[in-house]
Protein backbone atom coordinates (compact mmCIF):
# COMPACT_ATOMS: atom_id res chain seq x y z
CA UNK A 1 0.00 0.00 0.00
CA UNK A 2 1.28 3.46 -0.91
CA UNK A 3 2.46 5.06 2.33
CA UNK A 4 1.58 8.54 1.06
CA UNK A 5 -2.10 7.55 0.96
CA UNK A 6 -2.31 6.09 4.47
CA UNK A 7 -5.00 8.45 5.80
CA UNK A 8 -7.38 7.01 8.35
CA UNK A 9 -10.88 6.32 7.03
CA UNK A 10 -14.16 6.12 8.96
CA UNK A 11 -14.30 2.33 8.67
CA UNK A 12 -10.95 2.17 10.49
CA UNK A 13 -12.55 3.68 13.59
CA UNK A 14 -15.44 1.21 13.30
CA UNK A 15 -13.03 -1.74 13.05
CA UNK A 16 -10.94 -0.53 16.00
CA UNK A 17 -14.07 -0.17 18.14
CA UNK A 18 -15.20 -3.65 17.04
CA UNK A 19 -11.86 -5.08 18.18
CA UNK A 20 -12.31 -3.36 21.54
CA UNK A 21 -15.92 -4.54 21.91
CA UNK A 22 -14.76 -8.08 21.11
CA UNK A 23 -12.14 -7.87 23.91
CA UNK A 24 -10.01 -10.61 22.36
CA UNK A 25 -6.66 -10.03 20.63
CA UNK A 26 -6.96 -13.27 18.64
CA UNK A 27 -9.74 -12.03 16.34
CA UNK A 28 -9.83 -12.95 12.65
CA UNK A 29 -10.48 -10.70 9.68
CA UNK A 30 -13.08 -12.82 7.83
CA UNK A 31 -15.64 -13.07 10.67
CA UNK A 32 -15.18 -9.39 11.50
CA UNK A 33 -15.64 -8.43 7.85
CA UNK A 34 -18.97 -10.29 7.79
CA UNK A 35 -20.10 -8.87 11.13
CA UNK A 36 -19.23 -5.32 10.03
CA UNK A 37 -20.66 -5.64 6.53
CA UNK A 38 -17.27 -4.97 4.93
CA UNK A 39 -15.27 -6.94 2.42
CA UNK A 40 -12.26 -8.86 3.69
CA UNK A 41 -10.00 -6.58 1.63
CA UNK A 42 -11.54 -3.49 3.30
CA UNK A 43 -10.71 -4.96 6.71
CA UNK A 44 -7.19 -5.87 5.58
CA UNK A 45 -6.59 -2.34 4.24
CA UNK A 46 -8.06 -0.89 7.44
CA UNK A 47 -5.63 -2.93 9.52
CA UNK A 48 -2.73 -1.69 7.39
CA UNK A 49 -3.80 1.97 7.77
CA UNK A 50 -4.29 1.58 11.52
CA UNK A 51 -0.88 -0.04 11.95
CA UNK A 52 0.73 2.77 9.93
CA UNK A 53 -1.07 5.38 12.06
CA UNK A 54 0.07 3.74 15.31
CA UNK A 55 -3.40 2.61 16.34
CA UNK A 56 -2.69 -1.14 16.05
CA UNK A 57 0.39 -3.14 17.03
CA UNK A 58 2.67 -4.80 14.47
CA UNK A 59 0.56 -7.99 14.48
CA UNK A 60 -2.54 -5.97 13.61
CA UNK A 61 -4.45 -7.60 16.45
CA UNK A 62 -4.07 -5.33 19.47
CA UNK A 63 -5.42 -1.78 19.63
CA UNK A 64 -3.20 0.87 21.13
CA UNK A 65 -5.99 2.11 23.34
CA UNK A 66 -4.38 5.32 24.55
CA UNK A 67 -3.65 6.38 20.95
CA UNK A 68 -7.21 5.60 19.88
CA UNK A 69 -8.58 7.50 22.86
CA UNK A 70 -6.41 10.50 21.95
CA UNK A 71 -7.73 10.43 18.38
CA UNK A 72 -11.34 10.17 19.55
CA UNK A 73 -11.02 12.82 22.23
CA UNK A 74 -9.10 15.41 20.24
CA UNK A 75 -9.68 14.70 16.55
CA UNK A 76 -12.79 12.74 15.61
CA UNK A 77 -15.10 15.75 15.43
CA UNK A 78 -12.67 17.50 13.07
CA UNK A 79 -11.66 14.51 10.95
CA UNK A 80 -15.19 13.06 10.54
CA UNK A 81 -17.54 15.95 11.33
CA UNK A 82 -21.29 15.55 11.26
CA UNK A 83 -24.28 17.85 11.64
CA UNK A 84 -27.81 16.76 12.54
CA UNK A 85 -30.00 16.52 9.46
CA UNK A 86 -33.64 15.96 8.59
CA UNK A 87 -36.17 14.21 10.83
CA UNK A 88 -36.20 10.50 9.98
CA UNK A 89 -36.95 7.14 11.54
CA UNK A 90 -33.88 5.30 12.72
CA UNK A 91 -31.67 3.79 15.40
CA UNK A 92 -30.72 6.03 18.34
CA UNK A 93 -27.17 7.34 18.54
CA UNK A 94 -25.15 9.99 20.41
CA UNK A 95 -27.01 11.20 23.53
CA UNK A 96 -30.18 9.35 22.42
CA UNK A 97 -28.61 5.89 22.87
CA UNK A 98 -27.13 4.04 25.83
CA UNK A 99 -25.23 4.94 27.90
CA UNK A 100 -25.75 8.70 27.54
CA UNK A 101 -29.55 8.48 27.33
CA UNK A 102 -29.48 7.29 30.95
CA UNK A 103 -27.63 10.47 31.98
CA UNK A 104 -28.93 13.13 29.59
CA UNK A 105 -32.60 14.03 29.24
CA UNK A 106 -33.33 15.62 25.87
CA UNK A 107 -36.38 16.47 23.80
CA UNK A 108 -34.46 15.95 20.57
CA UNK A 109 -33.30 12.54 19.43
CA UNK A 110 -30.44 11.75 17.07
CA UNK A 111 -30.71 8.62 14.93
CA UNK A 112 -28.90 6.73 12.21
CA UNK A 113 -31.44 6.57 9.36
CA UNK A 114 -32.80 3.03 9.13
CA UNK A 115 -36.06 1.29 8.28
CA UNK A 116 -35.28 -1.02 11.24
CA UNK A 117 -35.40 1.91 13.65
CA UNK A 118 -38.36 2.75 15.84
CA UNK A 119 -37.29 6.24 16.97
CA UNK A 120 -37.93 9.44 15.07
CA UNK A 121 -35.16 12.01 15.28
CA UNK A 122 -32.63 14.13 13.46
CA UNK A 123 -30.47 12.07 11.15
CA UNK A 124 -26.80 11.53 11.89
CA UNK A 125 -24.85 9.70 9.22
CA UNK A 126 -22.91 6.84 10.82
CA UNK A 127 -19.17 6.55 10.39
CA UNK A 128 -19.76 3.68 7.96
CA UNK A 129 -23.02 2.74 6.21
CA UNK A 130 -23.13 -0.87 7.46
CA UNK A 131 -23.00 0.21 11.12
CA UNK A 132 -26.79 -0.02 11.45
CA UNK A 133 -26.58 -3.75 10.71
CA UNK A 134 -23.30 -4.41 12.54
CA UNK A 135 -24.69 -3.25 15.90
CA UNK A 136 -27.74 -5.51 15.73
CA UNK A 137 -26.06 -8.24 17.76
CA UNK A 138 -23.26 -6.22 19.37
CA UNK A 139 -24.59 -3.83 22.02
CA UNK A 140 -21.06 -2.93 23.16
CA UNK A 141 -20.20 -1.77 19.65
CA UNK A 142 -23.45 0.22 19.48
CA UNK A 143 -22.60 1.99 22.74
CA UNK A 144 -19.05 2.79 21.58
CA UNK A 145 -20.25 4.15 18.24
CA UNK A 146 -22.99 6.19 19.92
CA UNK A 147 -20.40 7.71 22.26
CA UNK A 148 -18.19 8.55 19.28
CA UNK A 149 -21.19 10.22 17.63
CA UNK A 150 -21.68 12.27 20.80
CA UNK A 151 -18.12 13.53 20.26
CA UNK A 152 -18.89 14.28 16.61
CA UNK A 153 -22.16 16.19 17.14
CA UNK A 154 -22.55 16.91 20.83
CA UNK A 155 -22.29 20.11 22.76
CA UNK A 156 -19.56 20.47 25.36
CA UNK A 157 -21.50 18.67 28.13
CA UNK A 158 -22.30 15.68 25.90
CA UNK A 159 -18.69 15.51 24.72
CA UNK A 160 -17.32 15.59 28.27
CA UNK A 161 -19.69 12.81 29.37
CA UNK A 162 -18.87 10.78 26.24
CA UNK A 163 -15.13 11.09 26.91
CA UNK A 164 -15.56 9.78 30.46
CA UNK A 165 -17.69 6.87 29.23
CA UNK A 166 -15.24 6.04 26.43
CA UNK A 167 -12.30 6.11 28.85
CA UNK A 168 -14.14 3.63 31.07
CA UNK A 169 -14.83 1.30 28.14
CA UNK A 170 -11.56 1.64 26.20
CA UNK A 171 -8.73 2.19 28.69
Amino acid sequence: MNKQLQSIKPQDIVLLLKIISNNNDSWNQNPFAKELGMSQSEVSESVARSKFAGLLDASGKKVFKRALMDLLQHGIRYVFPQRPGAMVRGIPTAHSAKPLNQIIQSEEDYVWPSAKGKVRGQSILPLYPSVVNAIEFDTKLHELLALVDALRVGKIRERELAIKELQTRIL
